[in-house]
């Protein structure tokens, strides 16, 4: 799906707040997040799942999405809180900063993924693959994404060894054999399996 099949809101009369992260499986950097309420006639061609986008597509639509949405919040969680909490409740936590950093209060959450821990009183839909069917889960993914995407590349400057202006933290070959070669730095997450064993060849894959 692109921007003119995405499905603009969930329900028809409650203010609805997009939320996605970024970030969840990478070794390195915070885990990021983004809450966005969007009106009801939000538009544009190009908008999808960020994934399926070139970083100078998401660039334009971040700056589309920050003139143009009606509430929007990014946040992050640590590598230390991601080892505190594990990733799966950081990721949740951080979508709960970003949720409450937004200038309204939603009425529905729309969730991308399959599980979420409730935020106070507001409910919630999980939605599978949900920055591909719902707008403002979309344009939270594409905030998420440029978000950590801009910061990884600055830490690159301090910290070269290990690629992230390209790798952004994920475990690609080129990440995995700098570790070996240089050992993890205070923004690897501790918590996960930085090192690869014999039988787990897959992880060297790119992706």
């Amino acid at each position: 799906m692109k921007g003119d099949q995405l499905k603009n809101f969930f329900t028809s009369d409650k203010i609805e707040a997009g939320c996605d992260e970024a970030g969840r499986g990478c070794l390195a950097g915070p885990v990021f997040a983004a809450a966005v309420i969007l009106s009801r006639d939000f538009y544009h061609p190009l908008l999808n799942d960020s994934k399926k986008l070139t970083a100078k597509q998401r660039n334009e639509l971040r700056l589309y999405i920050e003139e143009n949405a009606s509430f929007y919040a990014v946040e992050k969680m640590t590598p230390k809180e991601i080892d505190r909490y594990n990733i799966l409740n950081a990721s949740f936590k951080t979508m709960h900063k970003a949720i409450t950093k937004l200038g309204k209060t939603p009425e529905l959450l729309l969730i991308d993924g399959n599980r979420f821990i409730p935020y106070k009183k507001i409910d919630h839909e999980c939605i599978i693959k949900g920055d591909g069917k719902y707008t403002s889960i979309a344009a939270a993914s594409i905030l998420a994404k440029t978000y950590r995407d801009e910061y990884m590349e600055k830490l690159h400057a301090k910290f070269p060894n290990y690629g992230w202006s390209k790798n952004k933290g994920y475990p690609t070959l080129q990440h995995r054999k700098a570790i070996m070669d240089h050992g993890p730095c205070k923004h690897h997450r501790q918590s996960f399996r930085l090192y690869p064993l014999p039988e787990q060849g897959d992880l060297f894959k790119e992706k």
